[in-house]
């Protein structure tokens, strides 16, 4: 999403929208719309800047993105 670059989609994170906040999809099952994205902060910050989760999401945000950037970066710490 952030980078445009295809890879498998077990690679990539599934993120939906709740209640206007972004929420880090772990099992793939929760209900609604989702967008994937590289758990990695580069590409976060890349989809944030293209406005990318505004035309996944199809609103005008602004969403909350507490949730997401916190697992994020929690797992980009985690990863060696």
């Amino acid at each position: 999403m952030g980078c445009r670059e295809c890879t498998d989609k077990s690679d990539l994170l599934r993120v939906v929208l709740e209640r206007g906040s972004l929420i880090p999809d772990l099992r793939g099952r929760l209900p609604g719309r989702g967008a994937y994205l590289h758990p990695v902060p580069a590409c976060l910050e890349q989809a944030v800047r293209r406005r990318a989760f505004n035309r996944a999401f199809r609103g005008p945000g602004p969403f909350d993105l507490a949730e997401l950037r916190e697992h994020v970066e929690r797992t980009a710490q985690a990863t060696p």
